[in-house]
């Protein structure tokens, strides 16, 4: 959830901003307010986190006031798209994960492409790896975590 990552960013436990260089980031909303959902960018926008980013990927919203019925205003869209200024970043909305979707799990630190005119989104490396570990006597074995 989106306010989870920028909450997350005002405790110890924030990631460098270097983590944030060259990646795609995902988030999605549940519940609140349309003005929180642009509250929330802002900080991400203020911190420097927009600037390092090269890509973005929104779930659906669920149950966010203010961005229903459909005809509201301002939308989503609108909202990420305000944030983000001048800013050159591919983003793909309304993608089935999180919260409002078949609650996709999303791999965290593998390389990704990201197609926003055909609307794909393709792993580029596998997101799970066999662990390696030596067993008794010294012998290699594969195991799942």
């Amino acid at each position: 959830m989106l306010n989870r990552i920028v909450l997350a960013q005002a405790t110890r436990y924030a990631l460098p901003l270097e983590r944030f260089d060259g990646a795609v980031l995902f988030w999605d909303e549940m519940g609140g307010q349309a003005s929180h959902v642009w509250s929330y960018l802002q900080v991400l926008r203020h911190s420097g986190i927009l600037d390092r980013i090269v890509g973005m990927v929104v779930g659906v919203p669920y149950a966010i006031d203010g961005l229903d019925p459909p005809d509201a205003s301002p939308t989503l869209p609108e909202i990420v798209l305000d944030v983000l200024g001048g800013r050159d970043i591919p983003v793909l909305g309304n993608v089935e994960f999180g919260h409002a979707g078949p609650n996709l799990p999303m791999p965290f630190g593998i390389r990704i492409a990201l197609d926003t005119q055909q609307r794909t989104l393709s792993l580029l490396e596998p997101a799970v790896r066999p662990l390696t570990v030596t067993g008794p006597g010294g012998r290699l074995s594969n195991a799942v975590q």
